[in-house]
């Protein structure tokens, strides 16, 4: 191959620290790892480091932790890198050109969608909630939109009926290293070729909020289904139980599945009730809730729920959701 290029990579999460870790396996150089202020973390608030800075330090690796790049001495450190390219991998911080180009061959990104579909923060949950077939990653050479720049190279993978939003993220987390080393030879090559997105027909994937958990029976089985999976392993799909004495228990799903019927229930209603799961009416065909969680305890299959709980769950019995 071509002179190994100099590297500085930005990032933050495991996702972040998978691709870190295929730089520091390849012919490449990592001159420094960049990522956010240690934060406070569990009961007792101890400051913790990020996966990056953890690896970073494990092959002694200079970290840099700005708060953003607004000062110029922040701005200076970058540059006195000398760097040839920026990697950057769910980093959490917007990018002001002056550091986009800092980099001789400027900052690239590694995205969790095919762009131009769902820009934005939450690229893998949307497009398992909305029914996409296949998903990937794009590599894109960064400007200062948001997941706006020209894209140099992408890789996909399909999007199955039993993958959730934490399946489909490990999936891109074995992905998107691979494609990145394969950029980044292309670029060391000067071979690469940046294509500009089409934004007439880009799409944007906004962050989820617990809001958005709360299911609305009134919606098709199919649609809720995704939902489920799009929502594990966060904000969990849920409903609202509420006992004789008015108590509300939110109740996580943690799998379920379409049942198709020509049921003629109100949405919300109890179905059926047996150890294989509890069917919902829903607003087209019936959703089988099959391992669900309790307040306060752990993710169980709905038989053992049942066998301590049945009273909750009786046929005929409306649940709420949204469907009041």
């Amino acid at each position: 191959m071509s002179k190994p290029l100099n590297i500085i990579f930005a990032g933050t999460p495991d996702f972040a620290a998978k691709h870190l870790a295929a730089l520091l396996n390849s012919d490449h150089n990592v001159i420094a790892v960049y990522c956010p202020p240690d934060k406070p973390a569990g009961r007792g608030k101890k400051l913790t480091s990020c996966a990056t800075k953890l690896l970073a330090l494990e092959n002694n690796i200079p970290v840099e932790q700005p708060k953003n790049f607004k000062t110029n001495d922040d701005q200076q450190t970058l540059y006195s890198y000398k760097a040839d390219l920026m990697v950057v991998v769910a980093y959490g911080l917007l990018l002001p050109k002056i550091i986009l180009d800092a980099p001789r061959l400027g900052c690239i990104n590694v995205h969790g969608s095919i762009l131009p579909k769902w820009r934005g923060a939450a690229p893998i949950q949307r497009a398992v909630e909305t029914g996409d077939s296949e998903t990937g990653v794009t590599i894109m050479q960064m400007d200062q939109g948001l997941d706006t720049g020209d894209m140099i190279l992408k890789a996909t993978c399909d999007i199955t009926q039993q993958d959730t939003s934490a399946s489909i993220y490990e999936k891109l987390a074995k992905l998107g290293p691979e494609a990145l080393i394969d950029t980044i030879s292309l670029m060391a090559e000067g071979a690469h070729q940046a294509k500009p997105q089409d934004s007439e027909i880009a799409t944007y994937a906004a962050k989820l909020n617990k809001e958005e958990a709360e299911l609305d029976w009134h919606l098709s089985a199919k649609t809720l289904h995704q939902k489920v999976r799009a929502y594990i392993p966060w904000p969990v799909a849920q409903f609202t139980y509420s006992d004789d004495k008015n108590k509300q228990h939110r109740i996580r799903i943690w799998q379920a599945s379409v049942v198709e019927t020509d049921h003629k229930k109100i949405p919300g209603t109890i179905i059926s009730v047996d150890k294989s799961g509890i069917t919902i009416a829903t607003g087209e065909q019936a959703l089988k809730l099959e391992t669900l969680q309790l307040p306060g305890k752990k993710a169980l299959a709905c038989a053992d729920i049942l066998n301590g709980r049945a009273d909750w769950f009786n046929i005929e019995q409306s649940i709420n959701g949204l469907s009041e």
